[in-house]
């Protein structure tokens, strides 16, 4: 039987909720990554796990035929990566957690993805600072320059499958918690990554909402790492705001790069939740590493996260990320102070005097993406309160950026029944 006749009775298997083979998977995945089974039939996949979910074992197998369809890379000893489940808009962690790891001296090539639900994907905000796509070869000698990159995986044929599937997913803004796991650690497969820590943010308004779940799909993450042999830590945390304040690309850059700058005005919230990310990274890196360096870190510093700690502080984290930038074609002269937002802006006034109790995170993404952002580089939301914050009658809550007064207009009109506050 040819494939492409595999893949359509899998795709009917599927839809009425049966169990597939990695014969069947594969035929899919194949039939995806060469643009052979078109949109229709591509929904119909996608919709079917959504609605039916998969089992472990498929996981597994949808995770290895994503692979296997696509292009890998290879790297020797220690491969480091951190990766969000995303669906918090803001906190920008990646820019600061991967020249950190860098800095150690460990291999960090980052593949990151470009925004499905939210008002940027990492790869949308390093862009403002470098080039995001690149070949295998061309990512190769990056590594071999500077240790780390911060790249689209989309852009040489890693998982292949996956990128047509994500456009499919784009317009109707959602993940299935199965296919989360899938996405993630296929790229994390290619990418040649034996040891990472995923962030797997949960609240009442994430993709994951519930601890329940967070813990479900912590054990689906487990499964399908333990199979491929990699070494991973999810850490599990609720979330009820972005760490960090700015809300789309250009605003996320200069937030991430105020606290590799240590900046007065940096997000301590974002600093923190960065460290606790490398600071996991580095441990779990460390049970691997020379004898030597772990007695020295010991010593040292006790632990990874004051190891990440010491590396943030002292600039060489900085440094190392300048590298980055240089190695992947940006300036590495950038600073916070220089990346220039869009070019018209609105400032929000409070109405009354109180006290933030909530962020509606679902309803600042909405008026981040319809202000332009990520398209429109510059575009976002700033955050001038966040919860627990006090307001006075008439102080600023919120400024807007966008590259036309239209859309300012626009989202301020949203706001008035798609408030990002609650008091």
């Amino acid at each position: 039987m040819k494939q492409s006749q595999v893949a359509l009775e899998a795709i009917r298997k599927k839809l009425v909720g049966k169990k597939l083979t990695y014969k069947e998977i594969y035929a899919v995945m194949d039939q995806i990554a060469k643009d052979r089974l078109g949109d229709v039939l591509t929904t119909y996949f996608a919709a079917s796990g959504y609605t039916k979910g998969y089992t472990n074992e498929e996981l597994y197998f949808l995770t290895r035929a994503m692979v296997e369809t696509g292009e890998q890379l290879h790297f020797k000893g220690i491969v480091a990566d951190k990766h969000s489940i995303g669906g918090m808009p803001g906190t920008r962690t990646t820019l600061i957690v991967v020249p950190i790891i860098a800095a150690a001296g460990f291999k960090i090539p980052k593949s990151s993805s470009r925004a499905i639900t939210t008002p940027g994907g990492t790869a949308d905000v390093m862009e403002v600072l470098a080039p995001v796509e690149f070949t295998r070869e061309q990512i190769y000698d990056i590594i071999k320059t500077v240790g780390g990159c911060i790249v689209w995986g989309g852009t040489f044929n890693i998982a292949p499958a996956d990128d047509e599937i994500i456009k499919i997913e784009e317009p109707l803004l959602f993940e299935s918690y199965d296919k989360i796991v899938i996405s993630i650690m296929a790229k994390k497969v290619a990418f040649g990554t034996n040891h990472v820590v995923i962030d797997l943010p949960y609240g009442k308004t994430m993709k994951v909402r519930r601890e329940a779940d967070a813990e479900t799909l912590k054990e689906k993450f487990d499964y399908v790492a333990k199979k491929f042999k990699m070494k991973v830590r999810i850490v599990l945390h609720k979330t009820d705001e972005p760490a960090g304040r700015g809300i789309g690309p250009v605003l996320e850059a200069r937030e991430a790069l105020r606290v590799l700058e240590q900046k007065s005005e940096k997000a301590l919230d974002l600093q923190e939740r960065s460290l606790d990310l490398a600071g996991v990274l580095l441990d779990l890196c460390l049970k691997d590493a020379p004898v030597d360096l772990q007695k020295k870190i010991e010593e040292e510093y006790g632990n990874g996260r004051e190891w990440a700690r010491h590396l943030l502080e002292c600039g060489e984290a900085l440094v190392k990320f300048k590298e980055i930038i240089k190695a992947q074609g940006g300036n590495p002269h950038v600073s916070s102070d220089s990346l220039r937002l869009a070019r018209f802006h609105m400032e929000i006034l409070s109405r009354r005097s109180s006290i933030i109790s909530e962020i509606d995170n679902k309803n600042l993404t909405i008026i981040a993406r319809l202000l332009g952002a990520p398209t429109a580089k510059g575009a976002g939301v700033y955050l001038n309160k966040k919860i627990g914050d006090s307001t006075k009658n008439g102080s600023t809550v919120i400024t807007m950026y966008a590259n036309n007064r239209h859309l300012l207009s626009e989202a301020k009109e949203t706001l008035a029944s798609m408030p990002i506050y609650k008091y």
